[in-house]
């Protein structure tokens, strides 16, 4: 992110992290998004697929940051919460594809947690996600 409110860390000698960052320092107003599924705005599944459902969410984050006035550039933490990490693997190639697609070319911290379950049932994963508008 360009911005001067956002400062992305980089301890010397680490290698560069692959589709995240590090750490992030930021200021502005924050914007919490609570455990978000790839359903649409009926509370649908539209697909059982996991790269689908992920491109689902992305989507979902960006409607609820537009309430906040914020874009997919402010979001400086995601967890992913996964049903099964090897069906995560394979998908990866789709998750990247919907992720510079919806999100872009921005790369927040994350974390990706493997869980037994989800209370929605058909989800496939769940993302939390924190955005900070600069000031």
């Amino acid at each position: 992110m360009s911005d001067t409110s956002f400062k992305y860390l980089q301890p010397p000698n680490w290698p560069r992290a692959k589709g995240y960052s590090n750490g992030i320092v930021a200021s502005g107003k924050t914007v919490y998004l609570a455990g978000i599924v790839g359903w649409n705005e009926k509370e649908e599944f539209e697909t059982d697929d996991f790269a689908g459902q992920c491109r689902q969410i992305f989507q979902n984050i960006v409607d609820i940051l537009k309430e906040a006035d914020a874009k997919p550039e402010h979001i400086v933490r995601m967890t992913w919460f996964i049903g099964d990490k090897e069906e995560y693997l394979a998908s990866l190639k789709g998750i990247g594809e919907a992720y510079r697609d919806i999100i872009g070319r921005h790369f927040p911290v994350m974390a990706v947690i493997e869980v037994s379950g989800f209370i929605e049932d058909g989800a496939k994963l769940e993302i939390q996600a924190t955005a900070v508008i600069p000031d």
